[in-house]
């Protein structure tokens, strides 16, 4: 057995030994082996990524067994490992690893544990099997299976109403892209008889310029199998249009939303437009559409996190703006870059994650910014590890000198925006704006968070926890991640003060939770933390070499996507204003971030009020949710009730089951009042069926 095979099965082992033991070895070893199980994958990722980055390992394909064979068609199961799997590897398990010692802390209180951490595992396999596949439909496998895994654990805590929603809607919403997907692997069997990745890849060149019938028309036949692989990662890496979910996928428990929504599932969109890059390359009007989506992504996200309250939900929106990034690059050419910002962007973004929930860990659960102020002294080796993340995702380094994770590869997407010429223009302005505003609501954050005067007295759950501690009523349950909704006036939304509802009750409020003092995670929690923030720190710096440079890149690469060396050239040598433009305008929303929310404070009320129709379009975030809500959901639920009631009960039900016993029962109605028990009655009617049996002999 190979170590590609361990690192693959040793989760699903793992996920299998925790789901079935349950409780029944206690609480303590579903834990151990499922995290142990990770580590050791962890471990071996990296012994199997290091060598590629030396120039010493070469791409091959472990095989497993065979799996479907249909006339011409034979599917094996087999693991393929190359430098693109190589990263995504390290990526997974790594993260996967630190989210489950993570989560000893910070599930510590669930009984539920073992099933938790067997989901976490199972979403771990079914993820790695989608980035070793060597075909397409093992893909589809991986692909499936942690969309299954995240409907798990996102209504983990399946007694929140909230959290079954959240965990229904992401996984229909992911259907509607998965749709695409089967129809784009069912075409590209189609059109090139094979469902073998390598086979496509070869051949994908040969197939520029055909035309296949598509919808009573002719179009081309690579754009038409492109776009079509593209509305899947639109699904599951949630791009404009089919983003829905994300955000509301925060209702399950913070450590899934470090490990689904920041470094693994979400991307798998990514790694796909990757590995198969050869076929996007042969399509300019898939590339266009591509570049077109993540730009607009990525602008959309980042104006919606501008007026987030709820700390998970602003880190949420900044994944989606992220990956924007990603597709953007992916879609100029830039494959190296997009993959360069989804390894780095997997260290910062779960350091957020997992940062947040030692926030709200702290806060007695409390997700809501205007509840928080103050936490620095309180919480300090969680704020400086947020700290390093919001220097990574904002982009903080100096030119020529080097800088954390995101100045290296953010930074490297925008150049090779412009570098790919007028067709990357506009993804580059749009790009260098998103960064004004990411750099704006992530500093936003942290004044909030950490910054300012305390305001917990406002937050329903420090009351609880205060009177919980002083015995003042009974103990009220609050499930983890769990939040009052607080309503405010709409000018007070985004001021970063607690709702003026509260203001009647503030000095009763204050006396009472003035005995509360924020208290820093168990260790559990601050090892993961401490780990990545050293990736948010270093990862840029380290990597950039083998991922973005032009002749060290094509080595590490080598053809596992397309990897073009021209562009990562023009790259380095675009004007000095290109280069320092993603700093700038780090720079502009530190200091907008900083007047607002540190030196007038009530600055943030009055733009929201002043601009009260633009405040309220994006908190209701651009009324997406309003609108599929009434131009799907509600006529779905209208034919739906059509068809049961009119198709089910009024018409099957009516003149099928229902129908045929109320015969029955008429019929048996009648024959009991025939049968009345007098010889005289059973005569006549014996008379009446004679003479009737007569009758109808005599007329024949």
């Amino acid at each position: 057995m190979s170590p590609i095979h361990i690192v693959v099965f040793l989760p699903l082992l793992a996920s299998i030994v925790a789901g079935l033991s349950n409780r029944a070895f206690g609480i303590a070893v579903p834990k151990v082996i499922t995290t142990a199980g990770l580590l050791v994958a962890a471990g071996l990722s990296w012994s199997i990524f290091i060598p590629f980055l030396s120039g010493t390992a070469q791409a091959n394909v472990a095989p497993v067994s065979t799996w479907i064979v249909s006339g011409g068609m034979d599917i094996a199961w087999e693991l393929r490992v190359d430098a693109l799997t190589a990263v995504m590897l390290v990526v997974i398990t790594s993260v996967s690893a630190l989210v489950h010692l993570y989560s000893w802390g910070y599930m510590s209180e669930d009984p539920d544990q073992p099933r938790f951490f067997s989901y976490l595992s199972l979403f771990t396999f079914a993820m790695l099997m989608l980035v070793t596949a060597n075909n397409l439909v093992q893909m589809f496998f991986g692909w499936e299976g942690v969309g299954l895994a995240s409907y798990l654990l996102i209504g983990f805590w399946f007694k929140k109403p909230s959290a079954n929603a959240a965990a229904i809607k992401a996984f229909v919403v992911n259907r509607v892209g998965d749709l695409g997907f089967m129809l784009g692997i069912f075409g590209t069997y189609l059109v090139f008889g094979t469902i073998s990745i390598p086979a496509i890849l070869e051949a994908a060149p040969s197939m520029a310029g055909s035309t296949i019938g598509f919808l009573w028309f002719r179009a081309d036949t690579m754009t038409v199998l492109c776009l079509l692989l593209f509305v899947g990662a639109m699904g599951k890496s949630a791009q404009l249009g089919l983003h829905t979910w994300l955000p509301d996928a925060m209702e399950g428990p913070t450590p899934v939303s470090a490990l689904i929504h920041a470094a693994t599932m979400v991307t798998a969109g990514v790694f796909m437009v990757c590995r198969l890059s050869p076929m996007f390359e042969t399509s300019p009007t898939a590339l266009a559409v591509v570049t077109g989506v993540g730009a607009a992504t990525c602008l959309f996200a980042a104006t919606i996190g501008l007026v987030q309250t709820d700390i998970k939900r602003v880190i949420a929106y900044s994944t989606c703006s992220q990956l924007g990034y990603m597709f953007f690059a992916a879609g100029v050419g830039a494959y190296g870059a997009a993959m360069f910002h989804l390894f780095t962007h997997a260290f910062f973004k779960a350091l957020l994650f997992l940062g947040a929930g030692s926030v709200i860990h702290a806060m007695h659960h409390e997700q809501d910014m205007r509840f928080y102020g103050g936490l620095r002294k309180h919480i300090p080796l969680t704020f400086w590890a947020m700290m390093a993340g919001t220097l990574a995702i904002t982009g903080v380094g100096i030119y020529g000198v080097g800088g954390f994770a995101g100045y290296h590869s953010k930074d490297a997407i925008l150049e090779a925006a412009w570098a790919s010429g007028p067709n990357g223009y506009g993804a580059f302005y749009v790009g260098t704006f998103a960064a004004l505003l990411t750099s704006f609501y992530s500093w936003r954050l942290m004044f909030l968070t950490f910054f300012g005067t305390p305001r917990w007295a406002g937050s329903e759950h420090i009351q609880h926890a205060v009177h919980d501690a002083h015995g003042l009523h009974g103990h009220d349950e609050h499930a983890h991640d769990g939040h009052a909704h607080h309503d405010a006036h709409p000018a007070a939304e985004d001021a970063g003060h607690a709702p003026s509802t509260h203001d009647a009750h503030a000095s009763d409020v204050v006396e009472g939770t003035a005995g509360y003092h924020p208290h820093e995670s168990p260790l559990p929690m601050l090892i993961p933390l401490v780990v990545l923030t050293i990736g948010a720190v270093a990862a840029g710096y380290v990597f950039h070499h083998w991922f973005i440079e032009p002749e060290a890149g094509a080595t590490f690469w080598k053809g596992s996507l397309f990897f073009n060396e021209h562009l990562m050239h023009a790259m380095h040598e675009v004007p000095l204003l290109v280069k320092l433009a993603a700093t700038i305008v780090m720079l502009i929303g530190l200091a907008s971030a900083f007047y607002v929310y540190i030196a007038r404070p009530g600055t943030a009320a009055g733009i929201a009020e002043t601009f009260r129709v633009l405040h309220r379009f994006l908190l209701k975030k651009w009324y997406f949710d309003e609108l599929y809500h009434l131009l799907f959901v509600r006529p779905a639920f209208a034919l739906g009730r059509f068809f049961w009631k009119r198709g089910d009960e009024q018409t099957i039900n009516r003149f099928g089951p229902d129908g045929s016993a109320a015969l029955v029962g008429f019929s048996s109605r009648l024959a009991v009042k025939m049968q009345t028990g007098y010889l005289y009655t059973y005569a006549f009617v014996m008379l009446i069926g004679l003479t009737a049996a007569v009758t109808w002999a005599i007329a024949s």
